[in-house]
């Protein structure tokens, strides 16, 4: 699994961004999947976790309505579509990857693969 993230940036409250999580190893379809976001002087902080095949989505309560996981199988891309970005929403955002396992467990503890960050700041 060789994770490669993107599409951060700098944006205004109220404003999208999806980001990508690319596995360039072509090995994730048995995994879990997942973002973390890590501002300064915080803890990583889970963000969303979707299965690669099945479906399953978990988020976080505040980004709950406002982002969205999805998989596009083909590209073995995980993306995350952000919506009503808001200040509180700026860090650095990782997707990451664990063995695909009972649908428990969100702490990134739990995850063993992990991409670079990408930036994400969120102007008011």
């Amino acid at each position: 699994v060789q994770l490669q993230a993107s599409g951060g940036g700098l944006v205004q409250a109220g404003d999208s961004l999806r980001l990508s999580c690319t596995d360039s190893g072509h090995s994730s379809r048995n995994f879990d999947m997942a973002w973390f976001r890590q501002a300064p002087g915080k803890e990583r902080e889970f963000v969303a976790a979707i299965r690669w095949s099945g479906g399953n989505t978990l988020y976080a309560d505040s980004v709950k309505g406002r982002f969205t996981i999805s998989i596009r199988n083909a590209q073995y891309t995980v993306y995350l579509q952000m919506n009503s970005l808001e200040p509180g929403d700026t860090a650095l955002y990782y997707c990451a990857a664990r063995t695909r396992r009972v649908w428990s467990d969100f702490h990134s503890r739990a995850y063993n693969y992990w991409g670079q960050g990408t930036q994400v700041t969120v102007s008011s």
